[in-house]
Order: structure tokens, then sequence, then C-alpha cells
């Protein structure tokens, strides 16, 4: 196999910094044709250093997530549709839990006109965005606090969690797979997210299409545990069968014809 060129070593340092790249600007960057790059990730993929995407790619890897501000930076659209749509379910004076991610950001920030909320959380970027609200009630969990994104994990936060009953919990996961699986990376964040859903009476997904074309090596739980999945656009026949089934209320935000970043 050829050795990786320097169009090539360069696609693959800007798609680690930004989390993901399109075809039109790395066309448009190095001025060549689109043909010419997707030439160039086609080869990064066959190498298994990248794995395409709809009008593009990410870094392939499905043992380690993207930098936390790379995934702020993909799909920011979408992410803000998704929220709203998400937002507008929970009512004034409800109770919830919102866990770490930057879709689940996205929906703490779109809650910032309600009322009389009782937000519980684990994620340092939900509690900045809304401690300062007063008809907000925010309560922090306590335990070690991740320095990559803010999250809070481990044992702690699970016991935490699990004193409480909350009406909705808004959740985010890593990757999804055809088959409804929900994944994550990092499994002392999965102990929290699974005391999460079991505390919660509605439990609210939200993940851009992105999800469905990533991997992660730890295990959440099921789309049937899952009482309405937003999203921009489900593509896949088989997780949108599986949403029927399972009686997942699916809110789609987005077009099909859309790219999703």
């Amino acid at each position: 196999m050829n050795v990786i060129s320097s169009r090539q070593q360069d696609i693959l340092m800007l798609a680690r910094a930004q989390g993901r790249v399109s075809v039109e600007d790395l066309a448009g960057r190095f001025d060549v044709s689109p043909q010419t790059i997707r030439k160039d990730l086609n080869d990064l993929c066959v190498r298994r250093l990248m794995s395409r995407v709809h009008g593009g790619a990410v870094v392939a890897s499905g043992v380690e997530n993207l930098a936390y501000e790379a995934r702020r930076a993909m799909a920011q659209g979408a992410k803000r549709a998704i929220a709203e749509a998400a937002a507008d379910m929970v009512p004034n004076r409800a109770s919830l839990f919102i866990n770490i991610g930057t879709t689940t950001e996205e929906v703490a920030r779109a809650l910032g006109d309600h009322e009389d909320l009782l937000v519980i959380t684990n994620n340092l970027n939900v509690a900045t965005l809304l401690y300062r609200h007063p008809k907000i009630e925010l309560i922090m969990a306590g335990g070690p606090v991740r320095h990559a994104d803010g999250a809070v994990i481990g044992s702690a936060a699970v016991d935490f969690v699990r004193q409480f009953r909350v009406d909705y919990a808004v959740i985010g996961a890593s990757a999804i797979e055809e088959d409804g699986t929900l994944l994550d990376f990092d499994y002392r964040e999965v102990q929290v997210a699974r005391a999460i859903i079991d505390n919660a009476r509605q439990v609210i997904l939200v993940a851009d299409r992105s999800k469905l074309e990533r991997t992660a090596p730890v295990r959440i739980g099921a789309m049937a545990e899952i009482d309405t999945f937003v999203t921009d656009v489900v593509s896949s026949p088989s997780l949108r069968d599986v949403c029927a089934r399972d009686a997942v209320e699916l809110i789609e935000v987005g077009s099909r014809d859309e790219d999703a970043f």
C-alpha cells in the first residue's frame, strides 16, 4: 500500500481537529476536484484511519471518542433543531435529568425560557448554562469530573442520581446501531446514564444522524427503553422498524436530502 500523501496527512489532521471534514470544503481548501478528495478519503478509509459519512468523513475509532470541542462543532444546525424539539416536549414545572453530551447541552440552552423547572445534571456545561436562570432550580451531581468534557462520572454520581425520580430524562448516545442498541465510550459514564434511564418516567433520546454512522464499545441499553427519539433524519429502514416495533415515538426535524453537518 502506498505511503499516505501530504494532502491526506493534512486531511487527517483537519478531521482530528474538527471532528468531521466535507468533500466540498476540502476541495476548496486544497484547490482540487471533489473526485480527487473522494479518492483521498477512500484511501484513508481503506487504511481504517477514517470512516465515510454523508458528504465527507470522520476519524475512524470505535474505542475513543472525538474531542468534545470537535463534537460540539459537528452538526450544529441539526443539534439546535433537535434541541428545540426536545425542549418543546418538556412542560413548565417539570423535573428532569440531563446527561453529558453536546446535543443535551443544546437542549439545556433551549430550556432557558422555561419556568419552575428542576434540572438534575452530571454535565458541568449544562450547569454553566442554567445556573443563572432564576426560575430553574439546578442540582449538580457530585463525583470525579472528567477533564475532557466536564462530565461528572463514577459511583458517587450514580448514587446521587438514584436519590431522585423525575418526570423526564434527556440523554444522548455516542453511537446507535441499526438494531437499536445505544452505545458509548466510557463505562463510568454509562453507569450514570443507566441510573438516569432507570429513574425517569419519560426518556427522551437526542442524537443527530451521524451517531448512526459511528460505533462505540460500551452498551448503554436498547431503543426499547426510550420513549421518544428526537433526531434530524433516520435513513436506516431497520432502525425505523425498531422504533415502530418498540413503540418509540420518532421525531425527525430535518430532511433526508440535507447534509447533517
